[in-house]
């Protein structure tokens, strides 16, 4: 009897020093993982239809779009189409003739827009928001239309109120194209499920901006770009967008390991 329990004491005791050496962890993990939606979003450009019901001389539209590649990197690309009258004045005084402007011109054409977009925002659980930068590659061709002009004469004698008219009619240059960069800043909001408010600040560099037909018009205004002006090279361009996102397939969102300090006792 007394050999039986001195070897239940000892199988107790060597089960007690087992259950010591294994580490109590105070501070489980948590199992539950957060899958993040990729897909395509897609949508329009608001200010270009409100500018056209505002606008008499202004017709535009432009569609967006984003495909997501990792957790913060995204394909983005816009595609549109403009239309603008504008009338030009001359002198620091914006002298004018009898009949109005010194001419006005019409330019209409497409372009579109291709690069990237990264989200630098760290989104709490659930959420789907981005304030990204990024930029663009965009190409755009067009033409322009002088649709009447004056003759500018600096000597008054003949023409003491206005200036010389010119030819009648107008003239189309067509065949033109432009190219440029754009660096983009924006954000997106989820209002709805999948659904998007967005907006964006746009600076465009000029990398081309040929005529292929004549060289007596130079181009003023730009699809895409948007004003341009002797010496400057650069246009600021803007746009506020809402876009559905078609959810594709899902991943889980990559979580950074966390550093911890063993320390013997």
């Amino acid at each position: 009897m007394s050999k039986f329990c001195t070897s239940l004491l000892f199988l107790l005791m060597l089960v007690a020093g087992f259950g010591q050496n294994k580490t109590i962890d105070l501070n489980p993990k948590d199992t539950l993982v957060y899958k993040q939606p990729y897909g395509l979003r897609i949508g329009v450009d608001l200010s270009r239809p409100i500018t056209s019901l505002l606008d008499d001389n202004y017709t535009g539209l432009e569609f967006v779009g984003d495909y997501r590649l990792s957790q913060n990197l995204y394909i983005a690309g816009e595609l549109g189409n403009e239309k603008k009258t504008r009338a030009e004045v001359v002198g620091s005084n914006r002298l004018r003739t009898n009949d109005g402007p010194l001419y006005d011109f019409t330019t209409s054409g497409s372009y579109i827009k291709v690069g990237i977009d990264y989200n630098t925002y760290g989104n709490w659980y659930g959420e789907q928001n981005m304030i990204t930068v990024g930029g663009r590659y965009a190409f755009s061709t067009f033409s322009q239309t002088v649709n009447n002009y004056n003759i500018f004469d600096s000597n008054r004698y003949w023409s003491p109120d206005g200036f010389t008219p010119g030819e009648q009619g107008s003239r189309e240059f067509s065949g033109r194209t432009a190219s440029w960069i754009e660096g983009v800043v924006g954000f997106k909001m989820e209002i709805f499920k999948n659904l998007y408010l967005g907006a964006s600040i746009r600076l465009g560099i000029l990398i081309t901006n040929a005529d292929k037909e004549s060289t007596e018009f130079t181009n003023l205004f730009i699809p895409g770009f948007n004003k341009v002006t002797d010496g400057s090279r650069f246009g600021v361009g803007y746009n506020y967008s809402v876009t559905y996102l078609v959810p594709l397939y899902k991943k889980a969102k990559k979580v950074k390991p966390e550093k911890q300090d063993i320390e013997d006792e």
